[in-house]
């Protein structure tokens, strides 16, 4: 969590920029992140990147023996939903960065994970990061950490990435189990809108 608010307060003395550029978490540990995950709350710099096809719902996380990172999930693709898919991240040079070949995005930026509780991950655009974000905090359980969601939406600001969607724990476990809603229903929140605040009507 201290590499993440770290991070965050070079953005800030540095932000001359409209957007900042994630970065990655330069010590990550790649074996530590297997397991079961679950998609707790997500966000993304354009609306319509959370119906398709970065509606992403994470399951599981496998380092491999080469470094990289598959990564299990459930989402749309065509007309049908919850299908189940692999997403390969080839390592790069920076052990929280990786190479992805998926729709629309080619890189994924792991910012920070204390492994136990908590990741937070962005797939992006290199060409255009700003105009094609998504971002997830993962957890190891469908319960939400108040303190890592915080902390989680005042990175989405640094990021500027204003549209935002989160998960009740009932919802995490419909998208789990691909209910008839398709994948677990979701919130959308305006872009002044609290993700605890409106965690806390839903739920």
């Amino acid at each position: 969590m201290r590499r993440l608010l770290l991070a965050l307060s070079v953005a800030l003395v540095c932000g001359t920029q409209d957007v900042a550029v994630p970065r990655p978490m330069e010590d990550l540990d790649a074996p530590k992140v297997a397991g079961t995950w679950y998609t707790v709350a997500m966000a993304a710099s354009n609306p319509a990147l959370l119906g398709a096809p970065l509606r992403l719902y994470v399951q599981e996380l496998k380092p491999t023996a080469q470094g990289d990172l598959e990564i299990m999930v459930r989402g749309r693709w065509g007309a049908r939903w919850c299908v189940e898919k692999k997403i390969l991240a080839e390592r790069t040079e920076s052990a929280g960065e990786f190479n992805v070949n998926y729709p629309v995005v080619d890189r994924l930026v792991v910012l920070d994970t204390d492994y136990e509780n908590f990741l937070f991950a962005c797939l992006e655009s290199s060409a255009a990061p700003e105009q094609i974000r998504a971002c997830q905090y993962l957890a190891r359980t469908p319960k939400v950490d108040r303190a890592a969601m915080e902390q989680f939406e005042r990175a989405l600001k640094l990021l500027s990435v204003h549209i935002h969607v989160i998960l009740t724990p009932r919802q995490a476990q419909e998208r789990a189990s691909c209910a008839s809603l398709g994948c677990g229903s979701y919130a959308l929140l305006t872009p002044h809108s609290s993700l605890l605040q409106d965690q806390r009507k839903t739920a």
